[in-house]
């Protein structure tokens, strides 16, 4: 006997405070995922600035589709820009060429400034594409359109069990935080902090390998084999087939238009 995962009520957009509304929430699931694919890859192959403009105003296309707030979405993309911010600031000084200006003795050429606008854009229209295209599905539909797409079951199955279990750690770790708290402890730049966060993260490990091991016995109990029953069913309807043609157009003139 197989066990089976029913779909969760909570998407990846709710978990960010973003509900999915609009035409891109009634797409098929499978064929979303695959062209977010074709479109990261496309736009990841583009160099020139003007076609990585229009890539980003595809994926801000898409945004208005989703009808997704935009204020909350894009606040979550500035987020990803947070990580990059300092590469993109250092390039300029990094990268050989010519001088645009001098700041404290380092030159910051021109080559380097616009492969820095380069990089920002890229990485904007991808992102921005994948949450509006992928980030606004319940993870569990992710998981079993992933498995219609004859991804490997152990990865469907670790995604499956880390969105149903990533809560319970955090409880538990909350939970230990705060028996830290109770009995006084104050974080601080000391090795009685880092001794103590020390012991915090071996427990939360304990804690993981104890409710991993008593969860296989109870799914072991209910007859689990190994298997994992998917029991959505995904339908192509024509307008799945028109918003798949329309991308792939798109992406074949972002080519066309960078190779000019």
């Amino acid at each position: 006997m197989a066990h089976a995962l029913e779909p969760q009520a909570k998407t990846l957009a709710e978990a960010g405070g973003i509900e999915p509304y609009g035409v891109i929430a009634d797409l098929d699931p499978r064929m979303r995922i695959v062209v977010t694919c074709l479109f990261a890859v496309v736009t990841v192959a583009l160099s020139s600035i003007p076609s990585l403009l229009i890539a980003l105003s595809v994926s801000i296309g898409l945004l208005l589709m989703s009808r997704l707030p935009i204020r909350r979405t894009l606040k979550r993309m500035a987020m990803m820009d947070s990580f990059i911010i300092f590469m993109l600031v250092l390039l300029p000084f990094s990268m050989p060429g010519d001088a645009m200006f001098t700041l404290f003795g380092f030159a910051a050429s021109w080559q380097g400034f616009w492969k820095a606008i380069e990089i920002a854009l890229t990485a904007n229209a991808v992102i921005l594409a994948l949450m509006v295209l992928v980030g606004s599905m319940e993870p569990v539909t992710l998981g079993h359109a992933l498995h219609k797409l004859r991804c490997p079951e152990v990865l469907v199955h670790l995604l499956m069990f880390t969105i149903r279990y990533i809560e319970v750690l955090r409880e538990e770790y909350l939970r230990l935080r705060g028996a830290m708290k109770v009995r006084g402890f104050r974080p601080g730049t000391n090795w009685h902090t880092y001794r103590s966060f020390g012991y915090l993260v071996g427990m939360m490990l304990i804690r993981a390998i104890e409710r991993s091991e008593r969860i296989l016995d109870a799914m072991k109990c209910r007859g689990f084999s190994g298997r994992l029953l998917l029991l959505q069913e995904f339908n192509l309807t024509r307008r799945d087939y028109w918003f798949a043609t329309m991308m792939c157009a798109i992406c074949v003139s972002l080519l066309i238009l960078d190779f000019q």
